[in-house]
């Protein structure tokens, strides 16, 4: 299905593009989005049933007015089905492999069998009529649909999570576009006033709180003590979003409060405290108080979006942590081995 294009120069000339009026509630029952997650939008009309982008978006660097036009497309539809940001990027950087973002009718002997469209979904395929395909919101929701049943896609490398939808000929494409589909989609996203706030959750199935490990000690170190023994006093109670304390956390804000009680102050989200202190090199050179990050509900490998807090072992050197895991859910110690396999970044504040 995919073409090779020549690859465009330059990169993105970044620019606050003028927020548009309306803030419209997008629906949350849509690809069986939780209503832990929504997102606003300013679309151009006033209708909650689309998120149509402007109809004339300034060109942006090498990039035209039709294409950034339908990649804005792209990512509104993307945030109207809840789709977490990575999947944008997905979709941008596929688009931009096999159609350079343009609309492609039939282009007559030079079209690769009866693809179309910026996906260059295929009707004999099973993408849609022709007169479907050629519709942008209707080809982005196509892609959409079809990412988001293919197991891991988040944690899964930009180029295959797409191959994974596309079956392309050319499996390694997509990937050269990644960096210029993230900038796209920040300027996007930031010029239609998108703002989606996630759960944050953990990603994970349930899991019931370990309760203190037998045998378990708290750190010697007077700093780290007073770090773990009040993220282990917050046990209990409820997982709110956005929430830093006292009566509920999310898992960023748990973090922080925790930090805070041994006088130091670490950034406030998961995306920043990723940066903080150090980096620690494995889970067993870890120490009390070390954060852990994983992918989470709406994050990646690269751009984790959920954090725990190390807390020690038990008396067979099982290792634990206590984290605020999702929205329902309450803050809870669980064992590290559940993580492990997903670690994205250990990291020790200063």
């Amino acid at each position: 299905m995919s073409r090779r294009w020549p690859l465009l120069a330059g990169g993105l000339t970044v620019v606050v593009l003028a927020p548009l009026a309306l803030i419209v509630l997008i629906a949350l029952a849509v690809l069986g989005a939780s209503p832990a997650m929504g997102c606003t939008i300013s679309p151009p009309n006033g209708s909650p049933s689309a998120t149509a982008a402007p109809a004339n978006w300034p060109g942006q660097g090498s990039w035209t007015s039709e294409q950034v036009g339908n990649a804005a497309i792209i990512v509104s539809v993307g945030a109207e089905l809840h789709v977490p940001r990575y999947g944008w990027e997905i979709a941008v950087a596929t688009a931009t492999q096999e159609s350079t973002l343009r609309n492609l009718g039939h282009l007559g002997a030079d079209n690769d069998h009866d693809s179309l469209g910026l996906f260059q979904q295929r009707p004999s395929q099973g993408w849609g009529t022709p007169e479907q395909i050629l519709d942008p919101r209707y080809a982005a929701r196509n892609f959409y649909e079809r990412l988001v049943k293919v197991d891991g896609w988040q944690t899964m490398p930009l180029t295959q999570a797409a191959q994974a939808v596309q079956r392309s000929a050319f499996p390694d494409a997509y990937a050269r576009w990644q960096p210029e589909a993230q900038e796209l989609v920040a300027l996007l996203s930031d010029g239609m006033n998108i703002v989606c706030t996630s759960d944050g959750g953990d990603g994970l199935p349930p899991l019931d709180d370990a309760g203190l490990p037998e045998g378990y000690l708290l750190p010697g170190d007077p700093r780290l003590r007073a770090v773990v023994s009040f993220a282990l006093a917050q046990r209990g109670k409820p997982y709110v979003w956005g929430a830093e304390g006292p009566d509920s956390y999310d898992c960023s804000g748990l973090m922080m409060a925790a930090w805070a009680k041994g006088g130091v102050q670490i950034p406030r989200v998961t995306a920043d405290q990723v940066h903080t202190g150090v980096a620690v090199p494995s889970l067993a050179a870890m120490r009390p108080g070390d954060l852990i990050f994983i992918p989470g509900s709406d994050g990646t490998l690269a751009q984790p979006r959920h954090v725990g807090m190390y807390v020690g072992t038990d008396r067979s050197a099982r290792q634990y942590l206590v984290q605020a895991p999702k929205t329902g859910d309450v803050v809870k110690v669980v064992p590290v081995s559940g993580w492990s396999r997903q670690v994205a970044a250990i990291r020790r504040p200063p």
